[in-house]
C-alpha cells in the first residue's frame, strides 16, 4: 500500500496556488443575421474595426467591410456556402494580414497566403496588414535606376525605372502578360524579387504562365498569388493588396521587388459586385465612388523608398483590358492618370504580326530618360527613336495613297520599315540592355539600310553572336562604362561594318 506524504502534497498545492493568475477571456461575438453571394451581415460586433479580421465557425476568415448603424457588413474570403444565419462570429482583433518572408519565394499562394501549389506549408511567422499606408513625399526619392524589362521597344522608347508605375493597357489578346511576363524573366540575376497577382484569370492561363516561369527559372525569385476566375469576389478584391504586402517586406528591407497586377479591371469588377451586394450607391458603370481611392491607395504604394527608409523601391506593373480600344473608360482613365506612363499595345498593329504591339504614338513613359543608362540615351541610340517612329507612321500613311516620293522621303521611309522589324521580339526572349543598344545604334546608324527587310531578323541574331564571341572587349566596355564614349563610339561602328561585310558576302 502507497504511503501519502502529507507535507510533499502541501508544498505542491502551494506552488500551484502561487502560480494561478486570474486570466479572463474577452472575446466580442457576434451572430449572422443573412449570408449570400460571399456577404454577411452580422448583428453584435460594435466595436469592431474597418478591414479587421472576423472569424465563422469552421475557421473562415472574412474582413469588416461595412460599419453600419445596427449591424456589420462582412466579406467573406473563402467558401461561405457552409455559413449559416445564427452561427457565431467572432472579432479577431487585428487588420486583415497575410504572412510574408523568404519562405514564400517560390511558391504559388492564394489572397491570404495559403499555399496552393502542393509544395507543403509556408514557414514563416512574420505577417504584413494587407492595407498600409503609402510613403509620403519625404519618404519617397525620384526614380532614376533603371528596371531593364529586355524588351527592346520599351526600354529605348518607354522606359522603366525602380519604383515606377507604367501601366499596360490594351485589348484582350494583344500581349499585355507577355509583357509582364518578360519583364519578370529578365530580373534573373538582378536580385529583384517578383511577384505575380493573377486576378479573375482562368485557372488554365495561370497554370501556363507559372510553367513559363518554372521553364526559365524565373520561380527562383518569384511569388504568384492567385484569385482565379471561379474565386469570391472578395478574394479577387483582396489579392492585389495581398500581394504588394508580400512585397513590401522586401521593399522596406531595403531590397527591390516587381509586382504586376493582371488585371486591375477585374479587381475593379470584383470590388462593384461587393460594394453593388453591400447597398452602396453606385456611379458612373455602376462603380461605386471610390473605386478611384481602390487603385489610388493600391498603386501609391509602388515607390522608390528615401534612404533614411532603407532605398528600397517596389515597381508595379497593373494591367487593364480595355474594350474594343476605349481608353476614355471609366476604370482606364482612372489608372492612367494614377500610374507614371503607360504601354498601348494595339490590336491590328499585333494582328500585322508587330509584337511587342506597342503603339508609339500613345505609349509614354513620365519618367523618360531617368530611368536609362546614358549608352541608351545616347542620340544613335534611343533618343530620336520615338518621334522617328511616329514621323515614320504618318509617312506610311501618306505612300499608300499611291504618290511618287523623293528618293529622301522613300530612304526615310525604308529605314522605318527596317527599324519596325528590328524592334519586334519574340516572347519570352528578354535581352540584355548592351546588346539592345549594339542592334539600335546599328539601326539607327544606317547599317541595316542595304539588309533586304526580311534579314533583318538573321542579321540581328548574327551580329550579337559576332559581338559576344570575336568582340567580347567591345561588349563588356559597354557594359562597364554604360555610355557610348568617343573612342567606344567608332569602334562600335567598325565592329558593325566589319560583320556586315562578312553577312552581305555569305548572303550572295
Amino acid at each position: 500500500m502507497t504511503k501519502f506524504n502529507a507535507a510533499e502534497i502541501a508544498s505542491v498545492i502551494q506552488a500551484e496556488i502561487e502560480k494561478y493568475t486570474d486570466t479572463i477571456r474577452v472575446e466580442e461575438v457576434g451572430t449572422v443575421l443573412e449570408v449570400g453571394d460571399g456577404i454577411a451581415r452580422v448583428y453584435g460586433l460594435s466595436n469592431v474595426m474597418a478591414g479587421e479580421m472576423v472569424q465563422f465557425p469552421g475557421g473562415v476568415i472574412g474582413m469588416a467591410f461595412n460599419l453600419e448603424e445596427s449591424s456589420v457588413g462582412v466579406t467573406i474570403l473563402g467558401d461561405y456556402l457552409g455559413i449559416n444565419e445564427g452561427d457565431e462570429v467572432k472579432a479577431l482583433g487585428k487588420l486583415l494580414s497575410v504572412p510574408v518572408g523568404e519562405a514564400l519565394i517560390g511558391r504559388v499562394v492564394d489572397p491570404l497566403g495559403n499555399p496552393i501549389d502542393g509544395k507543403g506549408p509556408i514557414a514563416t511567422t512574420q505577417t504584413r496588414p494587407v492595407e498600409f499606408m503609402a510613403p509620403g513625399v519625404a519618404g519617397r526619392q525620384p526614380v532614376k535606376e533603371p528596371l531593364q524589362t529586355g524588351i527592346k521597344a520599351i526600354d529605348a522608347m518607354t522606359p522603366i525605372g525602380r519604383g515606377q508605375r507604367e501601366l499596360i493597357i490594351g485589348d484582350r489578346k494583344t500581349g499585355k502578360t507577355t509583357i509582364a511576363i518578360d519583364a519578370i524573366l529578365n530580373q534573373k540575376n538582378t536580385g529583384v524579387k517578383c511577384f505575380y497577382v493573377a486576378i479573375g484569370q482562368k485557372d488554365s492561363s495561370v497554370r501556363n504562365v507559372i510553367k513559363v516561369l518554372e521553364d526559365h527559372g524565373a520561380m527562383d525569385y518569384t511569388t504568384v498569388i492567385v484569385a482565379g476566375a471561379s474565386a469570391p469576389a472578395p478574394l479577387q478584391y483582396v489579392a492585389p493588396y495581398a500581394g504588394t504586402a508580400m512585397a513590401e517586406y522586401f521593399t522596406y528591407k531595403g531590397e527591390h521587388a516587381l509586382i504586376v497586377y493582371d488585371d486591375l479591371s477585374k479587381q475593379a469588377v470584383a470590388y462593384r459586385q461587393m460594394s453593388l451586394l453591400m447597398r452602396r450607391p453606385p456611379g458612373r458603370e455602376a462603380f461605386p465612388g471610390d473605386v478611384f481611392y481602390c487603385h489610388s491607395r493600391l498603386l501609391e504604394r509602388s515607390a522608390k523608398l528615401s534612404k533614411e527608409l532603407g532605398g528600397g523601391s517596389l515597381t508595379s506593373l497593373p494591367i487593364i483590358e480595355t474594350l474594343e480600344g476605349e481608353v476614355s473608360a471609366y476604370i482606364p482613365t482612372n489608372v492612367i492618370s494614377i500610374t507614371d506612363g503607360q504601354i498601348y499595345l494595339q490590336p491590328d498593329l499585333f494582328f500585322k504580326g508587330i509584337r511587342p504591339a506597342m503603339n508609339v504614338g500613345i505609349s509614354v513613359s513620365r519618367v523618360g530618360g531617368s530611368a536609362q543608362i546614358k549608352a541608351m540615351k545616347d542620340k544613335q541610340v534611343a533618343g530620336g527613336l520615338r518621334l522617328a517612329l511616329a514621323a515614320f507612321r504618318e509617312l506610311e500613311a501618306f505612300a499608300q495613297l499611291g504618290t511618287d516620293l523623293d528618293a529622301a522621303t522613300q530612304a526615310r521611309l525604308d529605314r522605318g520599315y527596317r527599324m519596325v522589324e528590328l524592334l519586334k521580339q519574340p516572347q519570352y526572349q528578354p535581352m540584355e540592355v548592351v546588346d539592345q543598344i549594339i542592334i539600335i545604334y546599328a539601326g539607327n546608324t544606317g547599317a541595316l539600310d542595304s539588309i533586304p527587310t526580311n534579314r533583318v531578323r538573321e542579321f540581328e541574331l548574327q551580329l550579337l553572336q559576332y559581338m559576344k564571341d570575336l568582340k567580347a572587349q567591345l561588349r563588356n566596355e559597354i557594359i562597364e562604362k554604360k555610355d557610348l564614349t568617343a573612342e567606344l563610339r567608332p569602334a562600335l561602328t567598325e565592329a558593325i561594318n566589319q560583320f556586315k561585310a562578312t553577312f552581305v558576302k555569305a548572303g550572295k
